[in-house]
């Protein structure tokens, strides 16, 4: 735009020295106007090189400008770059803080799963070794029980004790009555089969849970298979 503006100065002299001339012609005579020529051809010879020169000037300055805006649009263009690698990075760096806390959360929650099974296991042991205590005194008042009261105790599957009563039916005294004892999960003694059937095994059942007086329950259920056994018989 800049050699454009020059270029019209340029023909507006020119314009302007040919209309001078145009004049000067009629005014003065031949050895004057061949002096006035020799100046106006003086005169454009140092316009065309100052032309020259000017237009070389505009040129470079138009090149520089245009280096110093595609300069500016590099610099605008990585800072643009700058900026997405900055966001980039924000966003990778919370990602990371995301995955220590899930991390943090599921460390946590396994430390405490480990914390809880031990409590179980600790828990069910307790339970075990207080159900293997009871059978064994169960066990060793075996004796007394087959003597006094005609009983027999014989150790089953899944540590269950199985009780079986003879003597009881005087037309019958081999005949069996049975029934089956277990310590359960709480640690409190459940009858698992009743042969013959009684209707307050039950109600015997939650007694020995609540009083523990394991003598009284098993002579209870002599007593109810005895009365059951002359119910038959009548």
């Amino acid at each position: 735009m800049a050699t454009v503006k020059a270029e019209d100065e340029i023909t507006l002299v020119e314009r302007e020295m040919k209309e001078f001339w145009a004049e000067l012609k009629g005014v003065y005579g031949t050895e004057q106007l061949q002096q006035t020529l020799a100046l106006r051809d003086s005169c454009k010879e140092s316009l065309k090189v100052l032309s020259e020169k000017w237009a070389k000037k505009l040129k470079e300055g138009d090149l520089m400008i245009d280096k110093i805006q595609e300069y500016r649009n590099e610099i605008l263009q990585q800072n643009k770059h700058i900026s997405e690698n900055q966001e980039q990075l924000t966003e990778i760096k919370s990602n990371l803080n995301h995955e220590e806390e899930q991390k943090k959360e599921l460390t946590d929650s396994i430390q405490e799963l480990k914390e809880e099974l031990m409590k179980k296991k600790e828990v069910v042991s307790s339970k075990n070794k207080a159900a293997k205590e009871r059978v064994e005194r169960l066990c060793k008042s075996k004796e007394l029980f087959e003597e006094r009261l005609g009983l027999e105790i014989r150790r089953i599957h899944d540590e269950q004790l199985q009780f079986i009563f003879r003597h009881i039916d005087h037309k019958d005294p081999d005949k069996p009555y049975v029934f089956t004892l277990s310590i359960n999960d709480q640690g409190d003694y459940e009858v698992t089969s009743c042969t013959p059937p009684l209707d307050c095994i039950a109600e015997f059942q939650q007694k020995v849970r609540e009083t523990n007086n394991f003598s009284a329950f098993v002579a209870n259920i002599r007593k109810a298979f005895t009365a059951l056994s002359y119910k038959q018989s009548a």
